[in-house]
């Protein structure tokens, strides 16, 4: 490696037994801390929640200096849901009737249904949850609160 890179042996074995100077420890160490608190976080922490788990910890440092050892370290917080390039809000392709017409009061149960769907930003890729409650029992917990 050293003849491709074009560095002395003896250069690499000096530099590789010298002790590192304190301010290149301080930075190894705080780079440690700063790992650790962003994958706790599940890689979602930017610097200044970084830099208060670091405070709570006892480590003193400033908030800018946090944020260069996450720059550098490629830690970066999560951010809000970016909405696909297209249209949004437009009206469905297939409209079904509103056969509710808005009356909730139900009879009995098993008589209507009513569903929703989203979808949740995960580590591992995008969930979908689907609901599907029986009116009647919806009604029968909120009027039992």
């Amino acid at each position: 490696m050293c003849r491709v890179l074009g560095v002395h042996f003896s250069g690499f074995y000096a530099w590789l037994k010298a002790e590192l100077k304190p301010q290149a420890r301080r930075r190894r160490h705080l780079t440690g801390l700063i790992k650790q608190s962003w994958l706790e976080s599940g890689g979602v922490y930017g610097y200044r929640k970084v830099h208060h788990d670091l405070l709570s910890l006892g480590e003193r440092c400033a908030e800018n200096t946090v944020a260069r050892l996450m720059r550098t370290e490629g830690l970066r917080a999560q951010i809000g849901y970016k909405r696909r390039p297209g249209k949004h809000g437009s009206t469905p392709s297939i409209i079904a009737a509103n056969q509710l017409r808005q009356d909730f009061d139900v009879a009995e149960p098993d008589q209507i249904w009513v569903t929703d769907i989203t979808y949740i930003r995960t580590h591992e890729g995008w969930l979908y949850l689907a609901i599907v409650i029986d009116l009647m029992q919806l009604v029968f917990v909120h009027h039992t609160h």
